[in-house]
């Protein structure tokens, strides 16, 4: 996906653990939502449109599920690392 780089304004962080859920939710009559639950905050990603989709909606949805798989890998990774399976500290 090409978009224009910008310099970021701010940056959140949503911790994983206890309560942080991902769900996707597909509808027969709309585009689908993906909603990612943090406890009280809850973020919900859908396409451009209600609608329709887009081929930059295809390209961003196919970029998000690479991602969260590496992210997926690293986690696995990181806590079968230590022999206590509490994984590493940094």
């Amino acid at each position: 996906m090409t978009r224009r780089r910008t310099h970021r304004v701010s940056i959140i962080t949503l911790n994983t653990g206890r309560g942080a859920r991902a769900t996707s939710h597909p509808y027969p009559s709309r585009t689908p939502v993906l909603a990612l639950d943090f406890g009280a905050l809850s973020v919900l990603v859908t396409t451009s449109a209600g609608d329709l989709v887009t081929s930059a909606d295809v390209e961003f949805a196919r970029q998000l599920a690479r991602e969260a798989d590496r992210f997926a890998r690293s986690v696995e990774r990181s806590f079968h690392g230590l022999a206590n399976g509490k994984g590493i500290a940094a």
